[in-house]
């Protein structure tokens, strides 16, 4: 197995084992984040009804303007304020949070303080 077969299975084990305790319901739903090398992606998922309430990302245009990369730390802050402002405007203050079997430090972390420092409370 190459060292980046074992990276993603280590992820996927991670990912497996903390969802079994995380359940995103309609009064707080799950903020998920996923990290590629050049994009950070992060939506509010109601596990109970199996939708996408809000979603935003690098990708998006609103987000990586003024960018000069997306996949930063400096990205990731800009994605946690516009999800937090959507969720804001959906009335949704409280969900949980789900790191998606990534490590909670760099580009993650920085998602979800910036959700936090915009209104979202975990």
């Amino acid at each position: 197995m190459s060292s980046q077969e074992a990276k993603k299975s280590a992820r996927v084990k991670r990912q497996v084992r903390v969802r079994k305790k995380i359940r995103g319901t309609t009064a707080r739903p799950r903020l998920n984040v996923f990290k590629s090398a050049r994009h950070i992606y992060a939506q509010l998922i109601d596990d109970m009804t199996g939708k996408t309430l809000v979603s935003a990302s690098t990708v998006l245009g609103e987000v990586s303007s003024g960018l000069k990369y997306t996949g930063n730390i400096e990205a990731a802050r800009k994605v946690g304020a516009a999800v937090a402002k959507l969720a804001l405007e959906k009335e949704i203050t409280a969900v949980v949070f789900d790191r998606n079997g990534f490590l909670y430090h760099g580009r993650v972390k920085a998602l979800a303080e910036s959700a936090r420092e915009n209104g979202l409370t975990f």
